[in-house]
């Protein structure tokens, strides 16, 4: 099954389970192994999707303490959000387009402000991709989301991307290396429209080999 779908599988899986057993903010959730078996999957795969809704802040993990429901006032919002994307199958237009708000939002606050600008992960990216290293897609763009510095926006986008599915966890192509490489180049120097613009190229570059390889099927 590909990640998308087994993410959202659990995920579903968990929120039934939380409705059922009356678990409300703050209170402990059931042990991994538990888990495992109640929602017969493996515990790898129940691992991470408690680790992706961490990152979301539906969850709160303490050491040595187990796994809760999380109390953070984001929380509500996400959960909204998390159910838009999980029950309206019709609704993938709008996340692709509201992913894509998300990223070149980061992009302009990054170019806006020197010491992002100036991240040692930006040379990380720019070698790895020179050097012909294989990169995923959404490293890329993760790292911006994190370079930002917003981590409601992190959040948010961490649920758009988990949705966005096969596409996003992808090796970047030679095709579309120029778009990334340029993208990276401006972000360093702070090239706001140039970055944009290499962004747009690239996410338009990918939905065209998307509905290309849609049609071939």
């Amino acid at each position: 099954m590909e990640p998308k779908k087994r993410f959202i599988e659990i995920v579903q899986q968990l929120r039934t389970l939380i409705r059922e057993e009356q678990i409300k903010e703050g209170d402990k959730l059931p042990s991994e192994r538990v888990l495992s078996e109640r929602l017969q999957v493996g515990r790898s795969a129940v691992r991470e999707a408690l680790r992706s809704l961490e990152l979301l802040g539906l969850i709160e993990t303490k050491h040595g303490g187990g796994t809760f429901l999380s109390t953070s006032p984001q929380h509500k919002l996400i959960e909204v959000l998390a159910t838009f994307i999980m029950n309206d199958k019709k609704s993938i237009t709008d996340v692709h387009a509201t992913r894509l708000l998300h990223e070149q939002e980061a992009i302009r606050v990054i170019c806006r402000n020197e010491k992002m600008r100036q991240l040692p992960v930006w040379e990380s990216l720019f070698i790895r991709l020179e050097v012909k290293e294989n990169v995923v897609r959404k490293d890329v763009l993760r790292e911006i989301m994190i370079a930002c510095d917003n981590r409601l926006a992190l959040r948010i986008w961490l649920q758009l991307e988990a949705y966005s599915g096969k596409p996003m966890y992808g090796f970047i192509t030679v095709q579309e290396k120029p778009y990334v490489l340029t993208l990276v180049k401006a972000l360093q120097l702070g090239l706001e429209q140039e970055a944009l613009q290499a962004h747009l190229a690239w996410v338009h570059h990918n939905t065209e080999k998307g509905d290309k390889e849609h049609g071939d099927s």
